[in-house]
């Protein structure tokens, strides 16, 4: 089993950036692709981002140019570096394999808001 500590969030104003962090217990961490998801008020889950454990990523069409994933397979840790952040990136952001085999954890909540 994996367990997911996603970390970074906060209020921040359009135009702004974040970084978010997760750190993912489990020595097998670096045979997955690992990915950002997103859940929106009154939306479904959506994966923002991935990245392959030898580096190839891809970025949904919302976020392109803006979002960057990146990980640290000796740390078991992935990143997701926000800029030029929108009020419609609000949403609750979780971090899981691609697809998703894991339990979701607690997220960790972005606000884009004046």
């Amino acid at each position: 089993q994996v367990h997911f500590v996603e970390t970074g969030g906060g209020l921040v104003e359009p135009g702004g950036s974040l970084r978010l962090s997760c750190a993912a217990s489990g020595s097998i961490f670096s045979i997955y692709i690992m990915g950002w998801y997103r859940q929106g008020p009154g939306k479904q889950r959506e994966l923002v981002a991935d990245m392959t454990s030898g580096g190839h990523t891809y970025s949904a069409d919302s976020v392109k140019g803006r979002f960057t994933i990146s990980r640290d397979n000796a740390k078991n840790t992935v990143f997701l570096q926000m800029n030029s952040l929108k009020p419609e990136d609000t949403a609750v952001y979780y971090c899981n394999t691609v697809p998703a085999k894991f339990a979701w954890g607690q997220g960790t909540q972005v606000t884009v808001s004046s």
